[in-house]
């Protein structure tokens, strides 16, 4: 019996040009599986919700649907409660914007020297943001609570009469900015600190010796370096704000943001104007409305960021 050697099988390669074109074809095909998603659940819903906008549209018989053009839009600015709603969404953005925003911004400055459990305290900053939405709302509703509330058992201490927190105006819009405001206050405070570990620890000595205190380092070499952090925090804080849902509803259980609207934000009036009374024609058009200001008002804090860094640089 004899035994026969036989070649190993050779491996057909494709020729050069096509592997050149394969090579530069590849980081698309690797971005497409993002692309294509982004085009299913983000690019064709954006779409779609504007040409529902402009026609007459009922959630009982969503098949039949009549061309309104801008009538929804006519409608919509019309609508009173439309403008309170806008109000209401500004109004809580700022209260729970601008105090969330110094607060992380002082914490992350705290954090940001050598301090016992900086790990523990880092930790304990993120447990806000990772608590459900129902859970935290509920509790501080609780909480703000007119006749067993703890807050207004605190007021009574130092003799203030108790504050009905879910019929006033200013006291709701305070009561739902603070819950939004406890819910983010560390999460922008772990951004900040990381943004601050960034900036080149020879700017602090160089500082330092020249005779620079603390608060003066923290003015003219962390806020110059943390300014595209700060920036960051503010364009995100305002798209929140602006999509304000899930606080004001379960504040007090209803879509209508109190007996006379005072804290119903424009996320609280879509979903009345397309579950509550149906119309999801109208409702897409406050959609639309919400996303063209959220594009609006990014644009705004962008070309003030831009102008406030370039009068800087000519200094």
């Amino acid at each position: 019996m004899t035994l026969t050697a036989t070649a190993p099988a050779r491996t057909t390669r494709p020729p050069a040009p096509l592997r050149r074109r394969l090579a530069r074809l590849s980081p698309y095909a690797y971005v497409a599986p993002f692309f294509t998603l982004f085009a299913a659940f983000g690019l064709f819903p954006l779409l779609y919700t504007a040409y529902v906008s402009l026609y007459r549209v009922e959630l009982q018989t969503p098949g039949q649907m009549e061309w309104r053009g801008l009538g929804n839009y006519t409608a919509l600015f019309g609508d009173e409660y439309f403008w309170t709603a806008l109000r209401n969404t500004f109004a809580i953005g700022v209260i729970s914007t601008v105090p969330q925003l110094m607060m992380a911004l002082g914490l992350a400055h705290l954090l940001n020297y050598k301090l016992r459990g900086r790990t523990l305290f880092r930790v304990t900053m993120l447990l806000p943001y990772a608590t459900s939405v129902a859970a935290a709302t509920l509790v501080f509703a609780q909480l703000f609570g007119r006749d067993f509330g703890l807050i207004n058992y605190l007021l009574g201490l130092v003799g203030i009469h108790p504050v009905d927190w879910q019929s006033g105006t200013v006291a709701s819009q305070i009561a739902v900015s603070t819950i939004v405001t406890w819910r983010w206050t560390g999460y922008n405070a772990l951004i900040y600190l990381a943004g601050m570990q960034s900036i080149p620890a020879d700017l602090y000595e160089a500082a330092e010796l020249d005779g620079a205190s603390r608060w003066r380092q923290f003015l003219h070499v962390t806020l110059p370096g943390l300014r595209p952090t700060i920036l960051f925090t503010i364009v995100v804080s305002t798209i929140g704000a602006t999509q304000l849902f899930g606080e004001p509803l379960l504040f007090e259980g209803s879509v209508s943001g109190g007996i006379s609207h005072q804290y119903q934000t424009l996320g609280l009036y879509m979903y009345e104007q397309g579950w509550g009374f149906f119309h999801l024609g109208r409702a897409a058009a406050v959609a639309w409305v919400m996303f063209l200001l959220i594009v609006l008002l990014v644009l705004v804090n962008t070309a003030l960021a831009r102008r406030r860094s370039g009068k800087e640089t000519k200094r």
